[in-house]
Formats: C-alpha cells, sequence, structure tokens
C-alpha cells in the first residue's frame, strides 16, 4: 500500500525543503504545478531556488493545467517512483483562471477539479508527498479574490488531509505531525 503525506506551512516556512526531506529514493517524480508568467522576474527566481535543490536524478514534471495533476496521480502503478508534488496552492490558483472564478464564475467547475484532485489523491498507488500552503491562520483578506483563494485552499487542505496518511504542519521551519 503507498504512503501519502501532506505537508502544510506558511510563506518561507520550510514546507518544500521539508518535503523533499522525507524522499530518499534515487528517482522521484517532481511535479511542478506553478504557471510561468512572462516578464515577472521574482516567480522566476522562486522557481529556479525550488529547481537548484533538486537532485539532478528527480525528474519534473510540469502540471500546469488542472487537469494534468489528477491525469498524472491516476495512472501510477505501485512499482513507479515516488512523486513530489509542489504545490496544491498554485495548482489551485489554475483551477480559479480557467474558471473565471475570480470574476464571478463557475463554482461547479472548482469543485469539478477539486473532487477530481481528491479522489486521484485517494487512490494515488504509489508513495505521494504534496506540498500546499496554509492560509488559515491569519486575518480575514480585505479582497473578494483574497477571501475566494483563501476559503477555497482550506476546503482543499482539508479534503486532501482527510486522505492522506500522514499530515504535518511546518511552522517556523519546526515540523508539527499532526497525524
Amino acid at each position: 500500500m503507498s504512503s501519502r503525506t501532506l505537508v502544510l506551512g506558511g510563506a518561507r516556512s520550510g514546507k518544500s525543503a521539508h518535503a523533499e526531506g522525507l524522499l530518499t529514493d534515487a528517482a522521484v517524480t517532481y511535479v511542478a504545478t506553478a504557471r510561468r508568467y512572462p516578464d515577472d522576474p521574482d516567480w522566476d527566481a522562486r522557481i529556479a531556488l525550488h529547481v537548484s535543490r533538486r537532485p539532478s536524478t528527480w525528474h519534473t514534471v510540469e502540471a500546469s493545467a488542472p487537469s494534468d495533476l489528477p491525469a498524472l496521480l491516476t495512472a501510477t502503478s505501485y512499482d513507479d517512483p515516488p512523486i513530489l508534488v509542489d504545490d496544491l496552492s498554485t495548482w489551485l490558483v489554475s483551477v480559479l483562471d480557467d474558471s473565471h472564478a475570480w470574476e464571478g464564475g463557475a463554482a461547479e467547475a472548482v469543485e469539478r477539479d477539486v473532487d477530481a484532485l481528491v479522489r486521484s489523491v485517494a487512490t494515488c498507488r504509489t508513495r505521494l508527498v504534496l506540498v500546499t500552503a496554509e492560509v488559515g491562520l491569519g486575518v480575514i483578506p480585505s479582497t473578494r479574490s483574497g477571501r475566494l483563494f483563501r476559503d477555497h485552499l482550506g476546503a482543499l487542505n482539508a479534503r486532501v488531509a482527510e486522505v492522506c496518511d500522514e499530515v504535518t504542519l511546518l511552522v517556523a521551519g519546526i515540523p508539527l505531525k499532526l497525524r
């Protein structure tokens, strides 16, 4: 039976590095969910930092379309290398973008994508480590888009945590095992 681990944390909490450290296998499939944005050097630098930490033996897959991640997880077999997904927060941004949720788009499209992801996590047949941001510990965002993202991510995190064997929260670089 495979093991599923969810690693949550705030910005710069060390969640990605912690998740990477959980996988000591020579071969790992690293699933990058962030979309690249032209003319955003800060975003490019953040991506480059993540890339620089990965061992050369790890295989990177870019899953920037919402359907890419569930499809990849559903297609796994028991003898596949472990998968590290970094992260669900940026995956959700793609879901919200593509469903036009920022402009009041169809909430059912967001729920459909989230349902597909949760099913694929629950049935993934190889070792799986998922990284996500914990955004529910701060103030209520003052913008509609901030509240929309926070609410959807909180719900997504809770649903994914339900189907994971282990859940760890990083606070100030310190891992706290929740399950």
